[in-house]
């Protein structure tokens, strides 16, 4: 190995200049080659696959921000298990492998007591908000006689109608 120690990180450089030339030379070759025909389908905003219908500055529901915040919170609290596991071997060479791992578990514990916690509020739920357990109760519902197959279940919750045919 050398001894500059910027020349360990050559390969490296060597490595993003090369994909970023590869990445330069297909863009621009697509551009240069490719066929240019605007339509006015091609033209118009694309969404996941959806027509753009109403304001784009439509408000959303503040539970996609608290489950965002939330995957964000735990997913940096999971990150914390990796030095962890790296730390746990240089503690089971000195002898203190039990004190690392209870010290784990405990942080373990204390992320499940908020991931229950957070569960039991409900910032997790995408679903229909139900307002009472008598509005939650599943029903049948009989349409014509007595046969089985006019039988269907819905549940009957906020605001829903019930349908009988």
């Amino acid at each position: 190995m050398p001894d500059n120690y910027f020349a360990r990180y050559l390969p490296l450089l060597i490595h993003f200049i090369l994909a970023g030339a590869l990445a330069s030379a297909l863009v621009t070759l697509s551009w240069l080659i490719g066929y240019r025909r605007p339509t006015r389908a091609k033209m118009s905003p694309y969404e996941c696959g959806m027509t753009p219908i109403g304001d784009a500055r439509q408000r959303f529901s503040v539970k996609f921000y608290m489950v965002a915040m939330l995957f964000i919170l735990f997913d940096v609290e999971a990150v914390f298990l990796y030095p962890w596991a790296i730390i746990l071997k240089d503690l089971k060479k000195m002898g203190q492998g039990l004190f690392g791992l209870s010290e784990m578990f405990v942080y373990i514990g204390i992320v499940l007591v908020g991931f229950w916690y957070i569960w039991k509020k409900g910032a997790l739920d995408w679903g229909l908000t139900i307002s009472s357990p008598q509005a939650a109760r599943i029903t049948r519902v009989t349409s014509g006689g007595a046969s089985s197959q006019g039988r269907e279940q819905e549940l009957v919750g906020v605001g829903a109608r019930r349908s009988e045919t």
